[in-house]
């Protein structure tokens, strides 16, 4: 077994913030919204919402209540409520998220956001992405795409500071 690693999030935070200017760049007539899923996911989000200096109010999501594996893991017990400040409707979301894996989490946060309205279109960025998707999901913004085995798991910790740790699953 392998002991746990810690790495160093601040040149994957500065490549997310990049690619997620850009994104913002390339979207800026259109009002684009960013949103992060609850918990880690939030956390990037509010990182790259200071970073970028947006003034616009940040939106987090829940996805408890939409994820399809209760069965294997419960009912999360720490649910938080979705927080959607402006309409979503005709607007270009970029859902943030902390590590894309399966696929499944974004699954349900977009599941969650189409109960708000309909966005002119969602991009995703995430602070890792990873292989074993289950669904056909791609991150088109990244801090740092990984080959990992499929035993080792990326956790991140914060929110203040944001730490990522990889470990063997037991």
């Amino acid at each position: 077994m392998t002991a746990d690693e810690q790495v160093d999030t601040a040149p994957l935070l500065d490549a997310l913030t990049e690619g997620a200017k850009q994104w913002l760049d390339d979207h800026a007539d259109q009002r684009p919204l960013l949103v992060g899923i609850h918990t880690g996911g939030a956390w990037v989000a509010r990182e790259l919402h200071q970073r970028l200096g947006l003034t616009e109010p940040l939106g987090t999501l829940d996805i408890s209540f939409y994820r399809d594996d209760f069965s294997r893991v419960g009912v999360h017990p720490q649910v938080k409520p979705s927080h959607l400040p402006v309409t979503v409707e005709d607007r270009p979301i970029l859902l943030v998220d902390d590590v894309l894996q399966t696929g499944r989490t974004v699954r349900a946060a977009l599941n969650e956001i189409f109960d708000y309205g309909r966005p002119a279109s969602v991009t995703l960025a995430v602070l890792v992405d990873r292989p074993g998707r289950e669904l056909p999901i791609a991150a088109a913004v990244a801090g740092a795409r990984w080959e990992l085995p499929a035993e080792r798991q990326v956790k991140l910790h914060g929110p203040d500071p944001l730490t990522l740790t990889l470990h063997d699953l037991a």
